[in-house]
């Protein structure tokens, strides 16, 4: 509704999609690579991941400053 009005709240609402359908292909991979007995690693690791990222996020856009998720596919721009 604001994104006229606030385009730095607009701009980091846009990554957070991206990186959220991101990770959600990631971890749609890595449940078909369970049969291959190396999903389960690779799915706890990107939990790990995405938390940590989406922590560091939080804390670059409290400070004010645009943060890139370095694993986003860019559907958004």
């Amino acid at each position: 509704m604001k994104k006229e009005d606030m385009p730095f709240v607009a701009a980091n609402a846009k990554e957070c999609l991206n990186f959220q359908i991101s990770v959600t292909i990631y971890a749609i991979v890595c449940v078909l690579l369970i049969f291959a007995f190396v999903g389960i690693p690779l799915l706890l690791i990107l939990g790990i991941v995405a938390f940590v990222l989406a922590i560091v996020a939080a804390i670059k856009a409290n400070d004010g400053q645009a943060y890139h998720y370095p694993i986003t596919i860019r559907f958004l721009k």
